[in-house]
């Protein structure tokens, strides 16, 4: 029920050659863009739109930042309000027990760095103090943005999620449609 990120051929590390060549190189594109959009939330809040696959960061009443983002794919989308919980620069991940069970050979842990699929950052939604172990998220795989790819969680370009994180607060409301 979390991130749809898949980790396929991690890259063994002790083969550093190999390991240098398969290095993101980029942050991905900047698709944020100011648009007009009528807004009955305050400014601060988050407004996904699953179907579109845009990510409305509240600037005023009638505008907003809206980025490209890759949402869950079929049986993985969901709706709701929650809040940021918490950040975090450079997160590791550590698959939960129901994507483990649906993709066998998963890690335990993988760690910060270019080959998380978490990305650059990840802000984690909670629904009051329980962690829906939903994100927000970079990703090294930019194919997916804009797509319906995950298992529920919200993939934006590293250079978009460093981004919001700038500009989002701990504790903002996250509506998800």
């Amino acid at each position: 029920m979390v991130c749809a990120a898949l980790v396929f051929g991690l890259v063994d590390l002790a083969d550093e050659a190999g390991a240098n060549q398969q290095v993101p190189r980029s942050l991905g594109p900047s698709t944020a863009t100011i648009v007009t959009a009528e807004q009955s939330h305050p400014p601060g809040t988050i407004v996904v739109l699953s179907d579109k696959r845009t990510l409305d960061l509240v600037l005023s009443r009638d505008r907003a930042l809206r980025y490209r983002i890759g949402v869950g794919r079929d049986g993985f989308r969901w709706s709701g309000v929650v809040k940021v919980g918490r950040k975090s620069e450079w997160p590791d991940w550590r698959p939960p027990a129901e994507m483990k069970a649906r993709v066998p050979g998963l890690p335990e842990l993988v760690p910060a760095g270019p080959f998380n699929p978490m990305g650059a950052r990840g802000i984690y939604l909670y629904r009051g103090n329980a962690d829906t172990l939903y994100r927000i998220h970079g990703t090294n795989e930019q194919s997916t943005v804009g797509e319906f790819a995950s298992s529920g969680c919200f993939r934006m370009s590293n250079a978009d999620v460093i981004d919001l994180y700038k500009r989002v607060q701990v504790g903002a409301t996250v509506v998800v449609k």
